[in-house]
């Protein structure tokens, strides 16, 4: 979405002086929490210029970070696109798009991550640095969850299939390997490289068993005394039975020829076919499953998760999904050998293997600094159909309490809040209430920006923050007397009361100037005049200048006649109406009628006696010489307006 509005001003909070007071803490604009330290260096947050001990501690505090920009904005598009999904699809059809859209938000977490390796690297202070790469091992996690989440409950692989997809998972996740690779392969003689082993162990650790074999057919090269054990090594890897995603031979062939494939491996084993080679042996000892041989590897692999996908390739490659949650709980106790505790991230994979997605969204909410990860997270799963019986005490269910919770942090940004309307909008329940709340608390700082949130509440017929809004901008205008935007801003409000305080500035504005300022919009009121009498008058009043400028002066005097005897105009303008009357009362052409000469006495009596609004007149010398001149001209044209209808009369 196009970022158009720019950083908000800052503005300092006055408080009480430390020493002077007690702790003072108070919720400021967009959910922040302004609080007052007793002394230098208490808390943390930002320190305003002038305020040295005032502390602001947001709430969501990634929704501020730049460098997230991407990740928000990018995923915003893939939520909004799920929620317009064919739902009506079914079967493969449906599973297929779901996974597919689980890849896309992995692909935005993935590019986010690159950008911020890069930045982390380019960078030369230190502070920067460890914040990039703080924010790079998290998104490395959030990846790791989500794409193991993918496989169990979104791609929901069978047995077989399923450990190929774990040992993607763990060959994209485990990506050390690679410079190891590439020091080994650029040396002069490879397999006397002291790492050769290292990283032949890791391709078999991954089941990565053609780069393995490439390797081994480097050392026979090199050792011909080995060349024999490289060929029978070669040949047990090559022979490894795996159920392919395109393989058409079933789960039960496959564990058949698995076992034939373990039973020789067994008998070169016991044979001691290897026991020359004690790397060889250990590569042996890790295809027959052995858990030993394969913890000794324990700092090639560096996670228990590595230990538990491997141990279930070599011993138990027709998993079941039911299963997994046994084989999870022994790695990590193998692995971390009652040494360690688990980790938060350790807590999640574990519940997740376990099938636990309650756990592993309450876990994530716990470790995970914003509310990005499970709202995203937890929608997609909710199109699976895996949270439909989970509702919260409090009467939303889960989906939509994160949704709501994430996009209140995206309103609590300056322009990311755009984002948060389509979140409320999918939220069917509290979504509404919610928008309403939040988007009257947006700074409305430019009118630009007023515009947009207009055009938002107005698409969603929300009237009360349609003519809030308005109002709020026309006060502003007016402030800065620009009485052309309050106007336009009190009619688009449909503000009676405030459209005519309006009307009479431009009339007062006209007195003491002579003239009208912001003609077009005066001009086009069109329907608009009759939100108001005085704004009636005002677009009336400006017609009968036009028509005068048109010199359409008995359509002029029509409409001046009209606006007094109506009683449209204020009393206060009588008199300015009637001075207007005077260069049509000396025209050559009589253009009053006696009628409505007498009609114009009549008013500019009711005016000099007083009558309407106990009105009085002031500065009584000018005053009274304008009443005589009125008198004169409206005694003069009522005899020609007489002898003018008496002769056509006696023709």
């Amino acid at each position: 979405m196009e970022e158009v509005d720019v950083e908000p001003a800052l503005t300092l909070v006055p408080g009480v002086a430390p020493g002077r007071g007690r702790l003072h803490f108070q919720w400021g604009p967009g959910e922040m929490l302004v609080c007052e330290a007793a002394f230098p260096g208490a808390g943390h947050g930002e320190k305003g210029p002038g305020c040295p001990y005032i502390h602001v501690l947001r709430k969501d505090q990634d929704i501020h970070l730049h460098t997230l920009r991407k990740l928000f904005n990018e995923s915003h598009g893939i939520f909004v696109g799920l929620q317009r999904s064919d739902e009506e699809l079914s079967g493969k059809s449906r599973k297929a798009q779901l996974v597919g859209v689980s890849k896309n938000y992995r692909s935005v977490i993935r590019a986010c991550m690159e950008d911020m390796h890069q930045m982390a690297i380019s960078t030369r202070d230190p502070a920067l640095h460890n914040q990039y790469s703080t924010q790079v091992s998290i998104l490395s996690a959030m990846e790791l969850i989500w794409n193991l989440c993918e496989i169990l409950f979104v791609e929901v692989a069978p047995a077989g299939h399923l450990l190929l997809h774990l040992l993607d998972w763990v060959r994209l996740h485990v990506c050390d390997v690679d410079n190891m690779v590439r020091e080994v392969l650029s040396s002069e003689n490879p397999s006397k490289h002291e790492l050769f082993w290292n990283v032949v162990d890791i391709f078999v650790l991954q089941g990565r068993m053609e780069d393995a074999r490439h390797l081994l057919s480097k050392e026979a090269t090199a050792n011909p005394t080995s060349k024999g054990m490289c060929k029978i090594l070669d040949d047990l890897m090559k022979k490894m039975p795996i159920l392919g995603l395109g393989n058409t031979q079933t789960l039960t062939e496959m564990e058949l020829k698995w076992q034939h494939w373990h039973e020789e491996c067994q008998r070169y084993l016991q044979d001691g076919t290897f026991a020359s080679n004690p790397h060889m042996e250990s590569i042996c000892k890790i295809l027959l499953g052995d858990e030993n041989a394969i913890l000794e590897k324990k700092e090639l692999m560096t996670t228990w998760y590595h230990f538990l996908v491997t141990h279930l390739l070599y011993s138990h490659p027709a998993v079941k999904p039911v299963e997994l949650r046994f084989y999870a709980q022994s790695s990590l106790d193998q692995f971390l050998g009652g040494e360690n505790s688990p980790e938060p991230l350790d807590t999640i994979l574990m519940a997740a293997f376990e099938f636990e997605i309650h756990q592993v969204i309450k876990e994530c909410s716990i470790a995970l600094s914003n509310w990005w990860f499970v709202a995203h997270l937890t929608d997609l799963l909710d199109h699976c159909k895996l949270l439909q019986s989970h509702n919260l005490y409090f009467g939303s269910n889960m989906r939509e309490f994160l949704l709501l919770e994430y996009a209140s942090g995206l309103f609590s940004h300056h322009s990311l809040w755009q984002l948060g309307v389509d979140y409320f909008d999918h939220c069917s329940e509290y979504g509404r209430v919610y928008l309403e709340l939040h988007i009257e608390r947006i700074p409305l700082t430019t009118e630009q920006k007023a515009l947009k949130v207009l055009r938002i509440c107005e698409q969603r017929q929300m009237h009360e923050q349609v003519r809030s809004i308005c109002k709020i901008m026309a006060m502003k205008a007016l402030r800065n007397n620009r009485l052309g935007s309050a106007l336009s801003w009190s009619i688009r409000a449909k503000d009676a009361a405030f459209a005519t305080l309006i009307s009479d500035r431009f009339l007062k504005d006209y007195c003491e100037r002579g003239s009208f300022s912001d003609l077009d919009l005066i001009d086009n009121l069109g329907p608009s005049m009759l939100l108001s009498d005085r704004l009636t008058f005002l677009g009336k009043y400006r017609e009968f200048h036009r028509l005068y400028g048109e010199k359409r002066f008995s359509e002029a005097a029509r409409l001046l006649l009209m606006l007094m005897t109506a009683h449209i105009a204020p009393c206060s303008f009588w008199m300015t109406l009637l001075t207007d009357a005077l260069p049509l009362l000396e025209q050559k052409e009589v253009i009053f009628s006696a009628e409505q000469t007498y009609e114009l006495m009549r008013c500019l009596e009711d005016l000099t006696a007083g009558k309407l609004d106990n009105q009085k007149l002031q500065d009584d010398d000018i005053e009274t010489t304008k009443v005589e001149m009125l008198r004169l001209a409206f005694a003069r044209n009522l005899a020609r307006a007489i002898v003018k209808e008496g002769t056509l009369e006696g023709s």
